[in-house]
């Protein structure tokens, strides 16, 4: 069983909900970015989608494609962050760590030399976000063979035969976009929310987080509620770009940010 599968399973038990924080690996230096994720655990995440610097993210807001810079000025690149993985995965052998990212990096490696590479740095998934399920066969059977989850993107129109596509070819979960367009964009409308996860609950057996729009506390208790996971990225990052010169109060505030986030769906109003 995978550590995506084992942890999802634990929280549906304990009657919780996944909240699962999204940073880009290498920003604002790569040196930041280990540290950050074993604070992230300590302040009550569950799962960590870790961002590989690209140069053209398309389906990313201004923050996280500034973020991305930062990074790539570092050179960090998609070998860096499976070793920042592996790096992590000393200490911590329980929390899943989700690459997301886009298919030119993989091609460019190779998809087998890529699984590999993955399986060894222990990572529990892969969400390209530019990888549609016709066409992720082979990418979904070599990850599998090697027990790394391929994470789909489910879009506020997709139609109900789409989330039956990804519900055969994925695992792991299904990670639901709330808002159409890019990455820290929008107003958040829970209801739609509310009524777009009750057709992918019917056609789905993943757990499916929700993400894009969440900023603040409230936000992650309301749609905890609706899904089974909360998905925050922009908010965070945005505190790494206001601290860019004390990295250290970064971390602390993105660690207030998560630990409210974590209280707050935890409540029993």
């Amino acid at each position: 069983m995978s550590r995506l599968q084992t942890r999802f399973e634990a929280l549906k038990k304990s009657g919780r909900k996944a909240l699962i924080p999204f940073i880009t690996a290498g920003d604002p230096f790569p040196e930041f970015t280990v540290p950050m994720l074993h604070a992230m655990v300590e302040a009550g995440v569950d799962v960590i989608e870790l961002g590989v610097p690209f140069s053209d993210p398309m389906a990313d807001g201004p923050v996280i494609q500034r973020a991305s810079e930062r990074a790539l000025e570092h050179h960090v690149g998609l070998r860096k962050v499976l070793a920042m993985v592996a790096e992590f995965r000393r200490q911590d052998q329980t929390t899943p760590v989700v690459l997301m990212g886009y298919l030119n990096p993989i091609e460019i490696m190779g998809y087998e030399d890529f699984a590999n590479a993955a399986s060894r740095a222990e990572v529990d998934g892969v969400l390209t976000v530019d990888l549609p399920p016709e066409e992720a066969h082979d990418c979904v059977a070599l990850l599998k063979s090697r027990d790394i989850d391929q994470i789909f993107l489910l879009a506020p129109n997709s139609p109900a035969e789409r989330v039956e596509k990804m519900d055969q070819v994925g695992s792991g979960y299904l990670y639901y976009v709330s808002l159409k367009g890019v990455t820290g964009a929008g107003h958040l409308d829970t209801a739609d929310v509310e009524q777009k996860m009750a057709m992918i609950k019917q056609h789905t057996r993943l757990p499916v987080g929700v993400g894009f729009g969440v900023k603040d506390a409230e936000t992650a208790r309301v749609l905890s509620r609706l899904a089974d996971g909360v998905v925050v990225g922009s908010a965070l990052i945005s505190k790494i770009e206001a601290n860019l010169d004390n990295p250290e109060q970064a971390k602390a505030e993105i660690v207030d940010l998560l630990a409210s986030m974590r209280h707050a769906m935890d409540s029993q109003d």
